[in-house]
This record gives C-alpha cells, sequence and structure tokens, in this order.
C-alpha cells in the first residue's frame, strides 16, 4: 500500500512482538512517529531502538493495560513526546489457559477481561480525550476471530474478543461526528509468540483450529499490521465501526 503518514503520531500497545511490533515498524515506514507500549519494558524498549537505529522517529514505553493510571501516563508521553496523538492500535492481550467454562478458574477470567476489554476501554478513554481535542483521530482495537464465533474451551477470551466489537461500536457511534473513526480487526490464528505459547500449552486444542482455517497456513502479523495501516488511512475514510476479518476464512464457515 502507498499510504504516508509523515507528521503524524501512532501508539501501538502490545508492541513489543508479534502483531503490536509489526504494526510499530509498519507505522514509522509510513513516516509516522510512533510510541511503543508493552508490558515487557525490554522488548518494547529493544523495539524502539531498532526503529530509531533506522532513522525513525519511536519512544519505547513500558504500560501495563490493565492499570488504567498505567494507561494515562503512557498516552500522555505519547503526547508530550511527539506533540500530538493520531492513531491508536490497541492491540494488547493476552490469551488464556484452555478449560471448560464449569472447570476454569475465576482468577484467569478476571485477568483476561482486565486486559483484553478492559485495557482497550481504558486506551480508548485517554486516546479520545486528546484526538477529542484535536479534532480528528483514528482507533483501531483488536478483537479476534473469537470476537465473532464462540470457541470451545475458551470462554473468557472469546467473551472478551466479543466485548470489544461491542465497545468498539459504541465509541465509533460517540465519536464519528467529532471526525473521529473507531474500527476493530478480528485476526485469526497468526505466526506470534503469544499463539506459540499457546500451541505449546494446549497443542491438541490448538492443531484442531488450525487445522480448521480453509487458506491452509497461520497469518502473519505483517498481513495483520496491513490492515491496521489501511484503517486508519484516509482510504477507509467511510470504514466506522466495523470488525474487519483476516482470518484465512476460518469464520466463513
Amino acid at each position: 500500500m502507498n499510504i504516508s503518514f509523515h507528521n503524524q503520531v501512532a501508539l501501538i500497545t502490545g508492541a513489543g512482538s508479534g502483531i503490536g511490533l509489526a504494526a510499530a515498524r509498519a507505522f514509522a515506514e509510513a513516516g509516522a512517529a510512533v510510541a511503543l507500549a508493552d508490558l515487557n519494558d525490554g522488548a518494547v524498549q529493544a523495539a524502539a531502538e531498532e526503529l530509531t537505529a533506522a532513522g525513525h522517529r519511536a519512544v519505547g514505553i513500558r504500560c501495563d493495560v490493565a492499570d488504567e493510571a498505567d494507561v494515562a501516563r503512557s498516552v500522555e508521553r505519547t503526547v508530550n513526546t511527539f506533540g500530538r496523538l493520531d492513531f491508536a492500535f490497541n492491540n494488547a492481550g493476552i490469551h488464556a489457559p484452555v478449560s471448560e467454562i464449569a472447570d476454569a478458574e475465576g482468577a484467569d477470567f478476571d485477568r483476561v477481561i482486565a486486559v483484553n476489554l478492559r485495557g482497550i476501554w481504558s486506551c480508548m478513554k485517554y486516546e479520545l480525550r486528546h484526538m477529542r481535542e484535536q479534532g480528528g483521530g483514528a482507533i483501531v482495537n483488536c478483537s479476534s476471530q473469537s470476537g465473532l464465533v464462540g470457541t470451545a474451551g475458551l470462554g473468557a477470551y472469546t467473551a472478551s474478543k466479543h466485548g470489544v466489537i461491542g465497545l468498539t461500536r459504541s465509541a465509533a457511534l460517540e465519536y464519528a461526528s467529532q471526525g473521529i473513526r473507531v474500527n476493530a480487526i478480528c485476526p485469526g490464528t497468526s505466526d506470534t509468540p503469544m499463539v506459540a505459547q499457546a500451541v505449546a500449552d494446549a497443542p491438541e486444542h490448538m492443531e484442531g483450529i488450525v487445522n480448521e482455517i480453509p487458506l491452509g497456513r497461520l497469518g502473519r502479523a505483517e498481513e495483520i499490521a496491513s490492515a491496521v495501516l489501511w484503517l486508519c488511512s484516509s482510504g477507509a475514510g467511510f470504514t466506522v465501526g466495523q470488525a474487519v476479518v483476516i482470518d484465512g476464512g476460518y469464520t466463513v464457515r
């Protein structure tokens, strides 16, 4: 895609690896200044240093999206460093242990909801305050193919990702008239560290999911990132409140 984001600023959560890192690289290559936020401080600082060494403007920020105060500080630092906030990709998320609901732990449910759903709510809350003041912007939230269909054994994860789509649609309606577009992506099972860990933890469960991808392979982080950039670009200027699916055909079944 021929997209230019020169003189604009993007904030990406979960940017230390996987889809978030691919998106940070893509935004930087398109000319944006990039704030990379991640709970893993070592990974996110290394990612930011990689981008600055390549001549891009970037800053790494340690951020636990489950901590609202941490999120507020991260958004504020982004604006203080680069002067504005044009785009946000709220990507940070965690998986959950595979378990039937009757056998699941409440602590696991609470943690997944705190990161995957409330974390996105907190991020949007502070991102939208700046974008509202600026008079425009674009936000992309990371849901999942599990935000569209049920996934046995992953009740908490599935609930959190369904919630992201509802939250996205509500925010889209609230802010479209103010020049802020809010959309979501629904990635399928992709070649990322989180999926690799899920495969290691529950190989048979994950093998069943992967075998049902019509395209016959895992997604690539760069493929997901390209959809994020498009949703933030002027090419998607009439796209509001949508859940864009990038899943190799998994949910078509």
